[in-house]
């Protein structure tokens, strides 16, 4: 079913996704994104060894974040805005949940507009990732 205008109400979900990012992905991922922080690859490395693991990049999870607001959307309008903060640690391995639900749904000079809020939990159900999303609907 397509996002319409007036399919959308405040409190809706927009749905989730699992993700489970290995090392391999995370290395594939830093090839993409230029981000070799050794943090994100390397147990030896003298960071990783105090965390006792690796994390996950930052920009993966906002990619991800991004990922949920585009599957709920569709082509049914466009992300106009998409921010988060980086609120704790996740580790490679472990599920991460991406969501978010309709926070508000408004019009501004003339344009259907619709704000999300978005998070990510990990494995232990804290939010690592609370972000908000502007999303401008076709009509």
């Amino acid at each position: 079913m397509s996002i319409t205008w007036d399919s959308v109400s405040e409190g809706d979900e927009i749905g989730s996704l699992t993700k489970k990012p290995g090392v391999s992905q995370l290395v594939k991922y830093a090839a993409g994104s230029g981000d070799f922080n050794p943090l994100h690859h390397d147990y030896a490395f003298p960071q990783s060894k105090a965390l006792g693991s690796i994390i996950v990049h930052g920009r993966f999870k906002y990619a991800s974040l991004g990922e949920a607001v585009s599957n709920w959307l569709g082509h049914a309008g466009r992300i106009r805005k998409l921010s988060c903060q980086y609120r704790g640690m996740d580790f490679p391995d472990r599920e991460m949940s991406v969501g978010g639900r309709v926070k508000r749904k408004y019009e501004e000079h003339g344009a259907k507009l619709v704000e999300l809020e978005l998070w990510t939990t990990n494995d232990e159900g804290k939010n690592t990732t609370p972000g908000t999303a502007i999303v401008e609907l076709n009509a």
